[in-house]
């Protein structure tokens, strides 16, 4: 007898084969067989016909890391059907981490991880933190080690090269880190510290993550015309000389360009693969855009308090006028001050403007009075189109990550739309299939981050299962209500349990630390 048979619905099982009309069953916490049983007992049924019965989604990218620690059941990721969050993105999260160093991590990423309380909760290593979201939380996660944590752990935030030893004692904190069950290695190329780390270094580090079958995965050091072929040289460079597997996160990149550069390092040997977002603007820290690396050096007190110098307000002014991103399309998402939060929702430069500020001033105020922890959202480079989301899609390397925030009063809406988005409109519009869109939203994520038991619908899996109505799975999220819930996912399992069934959210907290495992 099943526990729970899933009945009428048309199978996507992950693979990227065609749908099949088939039956689910599920016992014990696995998927127990998939195919049709009409005779066979169970102590649950659920009735799927019209609706597609697929496997639960993997988020290649997304900033859930402590923000499920204080929102477990984190409807946001539940109703689009993701049941696993791959956590420690961009070289700067929190384990491993002493106290002082997850200290300058919560402080310093406060505007796009969010600098919760989370009372009652600590830990230092990759073990420690897995284990607080077992039973605890309504989705499984598993752990990328931040490069930044790392480093700042042995060499402070010392930009310098590190020398023999303090290489050789990162390397053994990630070590440790990978037996103690993390899926790679991460870095943040534009975030203080992990930016500092230069090609020699990162290539040692990922010579730890190689024998383990772990992911170099990395915020590269540009997205645009100008920097992506040098970046992406560095990124595929450091997997030829660590041996590892080599992932780009948010390749919000010009398709034609990067593209036959992927291409060529795959033939070359480079076992490399990117995530991706559908949407045109993206979202990080004010500081991350507005001010010169040199303005923040040394964390946020230091910074703080260079922007309160008139010299350095006057040098901004350059910068300002000749910046890295593009200022004038950047809308406040998140202002953790009471003086300044009515500005979200707000284009900085308007902002300003209706402050009685020149842009320099306000930015610099700004800051000040958010401890650097202003978070928005802004256009990427003018050139980058639909038509290159759409081709970035089609490519066989791309998997789907939200890069979703979950902090602010109006957050990018890819949080809580980005999986419904695909599924839905992207599916409706032809620009996927419907076995394409789960595929690359379950197993190619599942596989290449060592999840050999999630990703497919098939018997001895884990019961990770989606239902959902393809004609009207929906995001609903715009950039003036980032929290607005994706619709048309009816039912979602983790680990065997219900947490949502018929639309309606239920209280089990099923889920795990997930650590990685052969394939």
């Amino acid at each position: 007898m099943f526990d729970l048979i899933i009945r009428n619905g048309r199978v996507v099982d992950g693979s990227g084969l065609p749908w099949t009309h088939a039956d689910v069953g599920v016992t014990a916490g696995r998927v127990a067989a998939v195919g049709r049983f009409p005779e066979s007992a169970a102590r649950a049924t659920l009735d799927a016909a019209g609706k597609v019965v697929c496997p639960g989604f993997v988020d290649a990218h997304v900033h859930g890391d402590l923000a499920l620690l204080v929102d477990p059941y984190h409807e946001a990721a539940v109703r689009q059907g993701v049941t696993t969050h791959v956590l420690g993105q961009d070289g700067v999260a929190f384990a491993p981490g002493s106290a002082a160093v997850q200290a300058y991590m919560r402080e310093y990423t406060a505007g796009f991880n969010g600098n919760f309380p989370t009372p009652g909760k600590t830990w230092a290593s990759v073990a420690e933190y897995l284990a607080l979201f077992d039973g605890a939380c309504a989705l499984n996660v598993c752990t990328l080690i931040p490069n930044g944590n790392v480093r700042m752990e042995v060499m402070g935030l010392d930009p310098r090269k590190p020398t023999a030893a303090e290489l050789a004692a990162m390397r053994r904190l990630i070590r440790v880190g990978m037996e103690e069950g993390a899926v790679g290695l991460s870095s943040g190329l534009d975030y203080v510290p992990s930016i500092y780390a230069d090609e020699d270094e990162l290539s040692e580090l990922c010579r730890e993550i190689a024998p383990f079958g772990g992911v170099y995965v990395t915020h590269m050091r540009g997205y645009n015309q100008q920097k992506a072929p040098a970046a992406l040289e560095e990124v595929f460079n450091v997997g030829r000389r660590s041996g590892a597997a080599v992932h780009v996160s948010h390749f919000n990149c010009l398709a034609a360009q990067t593209l036959p550069l992927l291409d060529a390092a795959r033939a070359d040997g480079v076992d490399v693969t990117f995530d991706l977002y559908p949407y045109l603007y993206g979202s990080t820290l004010v500081s991350m855009l507005t001010l010169p690396p040199e303005v923040c050096a040394g964390g946020t007190a230091a910074t703080v308090e260079r922007l309160k110098q008139p010299a350095v307000r006057a040098g901004l002014q350059a910068a300002f006028e000749n910046p890295r991103f593009p200022i004038e399309t950047i809308r406040l998402a998140s202002v953790p001050s009471d003086e300044y939060r009515h500005y979200e929702g707000k284009g900085l430069t308007a902002a300003a403007a209706d402050a009685g500020q020149s842009l320099v001033d306000f930015v610099c105020d700004l800051l000040i009075a958010t401890t650097c922890a202003a978070g928005c959202v802004i256009r990427h480079f003018a050139a980058r189109q639909d038509a290159d989301v759409v081709a970035l899609m089609r490519h066989p390397l791309m998997m789907a990550g939200s890069d979703g925030i979950y902090v602010g009063g109006r957050p990018h809406p890819r949080g809580t739309g980005c999986f419904a988005r695909y599924l839905g409109h992207h599916v409706r519009a032809g620009d996927w299939s419907l076995e394409e869109a789960v595929m690359k939203c379950a197993h190619h994520t599942a596989r290449r981050f060592g999840l050999a038991d999630r990703g497919l619908l098939r018997a001895g899996f884990a019961a990770d299962v989606v239902v959902f109505d393809p004609d009207a799975i929906t995001d609903r999220s715009t950039y003036d209500d980032g929290r607005a819930l994706a619709a048309g996912v009816t039912d979602v399992l983790v680990n065997g349990e219900f947490v949502l069934r018929n639309g309606a959210r239920t209280a089990a907290l099923p889920g795990r630390g997930l650590k990685r495992k052969p394939d």
